[in-house]
């Protein structure tokens, strides 16, 4: 890397170097209550300590300097769950992004609690594109634009509908709100702002990886977006992708690493002349730590660990949950405590319900919270088995191995199921041993979230798929958890291949 920025430090073209500005972006996404360090091989790992000293240690030895947060730094944390997102905003603000984004998470409080968090934010929170139906009006600031080095950058936050799935969950104002086009949204505002003077146009997301490139074909050249900075999807890609003209970076998620782009832009083009971009690793011995935000931090540690430490129970190793598009060792063991204590014939747990890597050998309170930290109400639904094995077929189509952000479901012990990527179809699909009979009603748990959202999680309207009208059996998933690991040690789960892929 050395190289490379000793190259845009020391431009090739002396005649336009007065036109060229270096400008240093930093950015996040999908911190999700990342907030303490991990030891790795002795060596510490991640944690907002050592993410704000690494920023801050650009910020001294470069002089243009930018750190952005494109969405989802609430919950997957004790400390952001126990203080409803406040304690979130206290440690940004210390942490002191130049501007963040909403994401789908942000919402998790309820869009009026989100409302309030944003007022207590001493950074710009962005975003254009979600609207009060009624009269259109934008329940956030839409952009800012930033002076950094003579430079005047634009920033436009976006989202995708996603969130609307969140909002819902708010009886008083989730079915107020809508998701404007963000091809049209990104159009009005360079439209109408862009003419004063804007040297780099940035577009701050939270969509997805390939929804960033899907969007990014689609914008007008003309109205000059030089970069997207996105999240949502997670990923970490080896280098930018470009399309349409468009540099488009993410950086994962949590605090083990920082995007950074590194930018010459010319100013008489108000375009990038050149770039370089690295995924920083944040380690203990290469990157500072701030000890005012790591004391802040461990304020409020110290208030959720009296509360969250007791133990519940204690596994003979830990059980797994090592990606989100696949059957895991914790997946099974919630499905199947669900499954047996509501008296389900199957339980469909979301995968995206459970938030840690791990979980045990020794299970604390804050522990369970922080591998399950979206607490909802679970329904019985009763469907027939054609019903089932399409709602099934629908979390395994395309998009779920090309990466893309879609749902997936852990399942408990009595169905199994083969699904052939080839064919396109299930080639095994037996309940209790047996193929399951088209006709057949089988009693179904599904979280509310997934519920209040059945045809985007599964494809199908909730009319078409129920024999009956949905019952409630239990108004929190979570104390189900907490109540049965409480019985005793012990207690263990394996992948026995309930969830099978071949081709």
């Amino acid at each position: 890397m050395g190289k490379l920025l000793d190259r845009l430090r020391q431009h090739d073209h002396p005649a336009r170097r007065a036109d060229l500005t270096r400008l240093t972006i930093l950015h996040s996404n999908d911190i999700h209550g990342d907030f303490l360090a991990e030891e790795a091989d002795g060596v510490s790992v991640g944690g907002l300590s050592m993410l704000s000293g690494y920023v801050n240690k650009v910020r001294r030895e470069e002089e243009n300097v930018l750190y952005a947060i494109a969405g989802d730094t609430f919950r997957g944390s004790v400390i952001d769950s126990d203080f409803k997102g406040v304690s979130t905003i206290e440690i940004l603000n210390l942490l002191g992004p130049d501007v963040a984004t909403i994401g789908n998470h942000e919402a998790d409080y309820g869009l009026g609690h989100l409302l309030l968090l944003e007022k207590c934010a001493k950074f710009p929170f962005i975003n254009a594109n979600l609207y009060i139906k009624s009269n259109g009006a934008r329940l956030f600031r839409p952009y800012v634009i930033l002076r950094c080095g003579g430079l005047r950058i634009l920033f436009i936050g976006l989202l995708n509908e996603a969130i609307l799935a969140m909002a819902r969950k708010d009886t008083l104002t989730g079915n107020l709100v809508d998701v404007a086009d963000p091809v049209e949204t990104v159009g009005r505002i360079v439209n109408n702002y862009k003419n004063t003077d804007v040297d780099l146009t940035v577009l701050l997301t939270h969509i997805g990886f390939e929804e960033d490139k899907a969007l990014a074909a689609r914008l007008d050249p003309a109205w000059g977006v030089d970069l997207i900075i996105g999240g949502h999807s997670h990923t970490l890609p080896d280098g930018p992708a470009t399309v349409n003209g468009i540099l488009i970076v993410q950086a994962g998620f949590g605090t083990d690493q920082v995007g950074r782009l590194d930018l010459l832009v010319d100013r008489s083009r108000s375009a990038v002349d050149s770039y370089h971009w690295q995924a920083v690793p944040i380690r203990g011995g290469c990157c500072p730590r701030d000890l005012e935000l790591e004391h802040l931090i461990g304020q409020f540690k110290a208030q959720t660990d009296s509360k969250y430490n007791r133990v519940l129970t204690r596994f003979p190793r830990a059980l797994t949950n090592p990606a989100r598009g696949q059957e895991t060792e914790l997946g099974n063991f919630f499905a199947d405590l669900l499954a047996d204590a509501l008296n389900l014939d199957v339980m469909l747990l979301g995968a995206g319900s459970m938030r840690s890597p791990s979980l045990g050998p020794l299970v604390t309170y804050g522990t369970l919270l922080e591998a399950f930290p979206f607490d909802d109400d679970c329904s019985r639904v009763t469907v027939s088995g054609k019903a089932l094995k399409k709602m099934l077929a629908y979390t395994f189509r395309e998009e779920l191995f090309q990466g893309l952000h879609t749902e997936f479901y852990q399942v408990s012990r009595r169905l199994r199921c083969t699904w052939s990527r080839h064919a396109g179809v299930f080639t095994e699909f037996t309940f209790d041993g047996k193929e399951l009979p088209d006709e057949q009603a089988v009693t179904v748990g599904i979280q509310r979230f997934h519920l209040d959202n059945f045809e985007m999680c599964f494809g199908m309207p909730l009319s078409d798929a129920a024999l009956s009208k949905p019952r409630v059996v239990s108004t929190s998933c979570f104390e189900v958890l907490e109540e049965h690991l409480r019985q005793g040690a012990h207690q263990m789960a394996v992948v026995d291949g309930r969830l099978s892929v071949i081709d």
